[in-house]
């Protein structure tokens, strides 16, 4: 079971909790993974259980009043108030079901729905269906489970693990930079791995002593970094000759801030 909402906001609800573990989502969303200890220490009652999984009687298989009335005090309190949906899947062997309910302002205004039939639209599904009373709004996903980044988990564990993953994080601001600058670099090294893998079967049309003397510079990196550009040029659209390489070294030299003899 979990709780979805506003990531900052469910930070801010949960900070003083040991137990509450906040997992970030897409569109500023974040998911509260919601287990027995967590409504214990929210409430300090025990949940009731349904050991039979969710059922049309009982959505959710495990849940208290207490947790109820502290969900329906989140969503409106104060600076802190948004819509939160109260969510839970069971799949096993392609078969399951769905739960999920909404509360705002005080109030629970959608639910408890549960299904254990998906023949229809997806977006009748309890979880699509709260996700859109809650904001998710639909772009290249026509699934809203999707579109909210649900699908990057399988079950309790997956969950537990990328919220304790992104716990250092104070805010979704935070979160979602640091996540596109390890993007960013995670596509740089994939280029570059790409780059060093083709460089491998590119003939060297000019080697290190023949770049130290078109060049004339010392043995070093220079020279590896040279050989390297004309391997990149030559994979990309071709070097025939020795002269066109001698060329596209010098440019190379060049815009790298080379002093190179001239030619004679």
């Amino acid at each position: 079971m979990a709780v979805i909402g506003e990531f900052d906001r469910l930070k801010r609800h949960t900070a003083h909790l040991a137990r509450a573990l906040v997992a970030p989502l897409e569109q500023r969303m974040g998911l509260l993974v919601v287990d027995e200890t967590l409504i214990d220490e929210l409430t300090r009652s025990l949940p009731v259980r349904n050991r039979r999984g969710g059922s049309l009687e009982f959505p959710f298989s495990q849940t208290s009043g207490s947790f109820e009335r502290t969900l329906l005090d989140w969503s409106h309190s104060g600076s802190h108030s948004g819509p939160l949906a109260q969510i839970e899947a069971s799949f096993h062997g392609g078969h399951g079901y769905q739960s999920a309910a909404v509360w705002q302002a005080g109030v629970k205004t959608w639910g408890p729905a549960h299904t254990w039939d998906f023949s229809g639209p997806d977006r009748d599904w309890p979880i699509n269906a709260a996700l859109d009373r809650i904001g998710v709004v639909p772009s290249s996903a026509a699934d809203l489970f999707l579109e909210a980044g649900l699908g990057r988990g399988r079950n309790h564990e997956d969950w537990m693990w990328a919220a304790r993953f992104a716990s250092w994080a104070a805010s979704y601001d935070e979160w979602y930079e640091r996540r596109e600058a390890e993007r960013e670099e995670a596509e740089r090294a994939a280029a570059e791995a790409d780059r060093y893998q083709r460089r491998r079967d590119v003939p060297v049309i000019l080697d290190g002593r023949a770049v130290m003397e078109v060049l004339a510079i010392p043995s070093g990196r220079m020279v590896g970094a040279a050989i390297r550009h004309l391997q990149d040029v030559h994979a990309e659209r071709g070097l025939a000759t020795r002269e066109e390489a001698v060329r596209e070294l010098r440019a190379w030299a060049a815009e790298s801030g080379i002093e190179t003899p001239t030619p004679q």
